[in-house]
């Protein structure tokens, strides 16, 4: 189930996330801080999903009550606005500056997708409204500057940033939902072959197969889907293979594309 920041009331949410708001006069008194509270709260999103996390589940973790958990943080929908943005403070703000733009732009991408790696259910969260917290702008900040300086207008800037956003999160959801498939079903990836090889096999022998489907033949001929490469101790699914090894030549022609457009740019 996607989940959206920005749900929450916007002038308590973004007091919040930018520290200019103090727990309220009235009610008990915790003890307790926001980093504690949204670091509970991310640690059981990082074991259970977003479904784990709860005000109450968040109030038994921290010993106390959901109520006077409400003294610090008003709602759920706050409290993922404090999480998205809490989990994006641990990227990294400083690329390089030695020129090296490819290499730097990768290096962010890789970043990020670690990040997502750490955090899956981020991946849970639509990224049509940004939590707008300090995290979210020095993160942007410092993806648009890996652009600056390279000969492209402020649009072409913007755009690219969102262009490889919305490819790494969704490389990083096809690796996810290929990782809880077999949790959420039951059903392994092989068992899952194993019930619909025999009737895909029958069709794929009949003699309309190849005149209906005439690259799909083609390519099955040439073993594009036999993974001819996978490391004999590799550990992953077929299908989350797949997505990993989608993501990394995605990311190949993503960044040659780039190039192509940056030089296209800086020619006479």
């Amino acid at each position: 189930m996607t989940e959206y920041t920005g749900r929450g009331d916007p002038k308590r949410t973004l007091e919040l996330m930018w520290r200019r708001r103090q727990p309220g006069s009235r009610g008990p008194k915790l003890g307790l801080d926001i980093d504690t509270i949204v670091k509970t709260a991310i640690r059981l999103a990082d074991q259970g999903g977003l479904g784990a996390v709860s005000m109450r589940a968040v109030a038994r973790e921290v010993g106390t009550s959901a109520m006077s958990l409400y003294t610090y943080v008003p709602s759920k929908a706050e409290l993922l606005d404090l999480m998205s943005d809490t989990a994006l403070g641990e990227l990294s703000t400083d690329y390089g500056a030695s020129g090296a733009w490819r290499e730097a732009i990768e290096a962010s991408v890789r970043d990020v997708w670690a990040l997502f790696e750490r955090h899956p259910w981020m991946v849970q969260i639509s990224s049509a409204r940004a939590s707008l917290g300090p995290h979210t702008f020095e993160a942007f900040e410092a993806h648009c500057g890996l652009f600056d300086g390279l000969g492209l207008t402020a649009v072409e800037i913007s755009r690219l940033v969102g262009a490889i956003d919305g490819f790494v999160r969704g490389a990083a959801r096809d690796v996810a939902d290929a990782r809880a498939a077999a949790r959420e079903t039951g059903v392994s990836d092989d068992e899952w072959w194993a019930a619909r090889a025999p009737i895909l096999e029958a069709l794929w022998s009949e003699p309309e197969w190849a005149a209906r489907f005439p690259t799909l033949t083609r390519l099955n001929a040439e073993h594009a889907f036999d993974q001819a490469d996978r490391k004999p101790d590799d550990t992953t699914t077929y299908m989350e293979r797949e997505a990993l090894d989608a993501f990394e030549l995605g990311l190949a022609c993503l960044l040659d594309g780039i190039e192509a457009l940056v030089a296209r740019k800086r020619s006479p």
